[in-house]
């Protein structure tokens, strides 16, 4: 089990499963409410924050291990890594301020041992997760599940309803 400061949720499913579209519409109402929240993406491939032809990148390409760019509004950290796989939630964790934050989401890393909320759309073709992972606490879907469970079925298009079910669970 990940440890963390604050306390931590992750949406698993598998690609496709509108896990994103997700967190785009539930990240305002949690804000709205007043809570700050962190996320942790899981990306399977190579990617960039910043863009070829500026300061930051060009720098970074020239061999800085960490280059970090600040200004009054925001900051952003990019530290390339050794190609050694998938990264370690714990280390993503430990590298958040978690003094700044309510709650920390997680998206992807569905392996990890954390509490989370399995997203299901029988349209994507996958098979559920829950019945193999005992870290799943509820199931969002858009269509009655075929498999019987005593874990709380959410509508996945209720995002209120699951942004209730989130902060009774993990914020009260």
């Amino acid at each position: 089990m990940v440890s963390s400061q604050k306390p931590i949720l992750g949406f698993a499913a598998y690609s496709g499963t509108g896990k994103t579209t997700l967190l785009r519409q539930l990240l305002p109402m949690l804000r709205e409410k007043g809570y700050r929240v962190g996320v942790i993406k899981h990306a399977h491939h190579d990617f960039d924050i910043d863009k070829p032809g500026k300061d930051s990148y060009e720098l970074r390409k020239a061999g800085a291990s960490e280059m970090l760019v600040a200004s009054a509004k925001r900051w952003a950290l990019m530290v390339e890594t050794e190609d050694t796989g998938d990264p370690v939630l714990q280390d993503m964790l430990d590298r958040l301020d978690q003094q700044a934050l309510d709650l920390i989401l997680v998206e992807g890393f569905k392996h990890e041992q954390l509490p989370k909320i399995e997203l299901h759309r029988p349209a994507v073709g996958k098979p559920l997760i829950f019945p193999e992972d005992s870290n799943v606490l509820a199931i969002a879907t858009d269509a009655p599940l075929q498999v019987a469970t005593d874990l709380p079925v959410l509508d996945i298009n209720d995002v209120a309803t699951l942004a209730d079910f989130i902060i009774e669970r993990f914020l009260r």
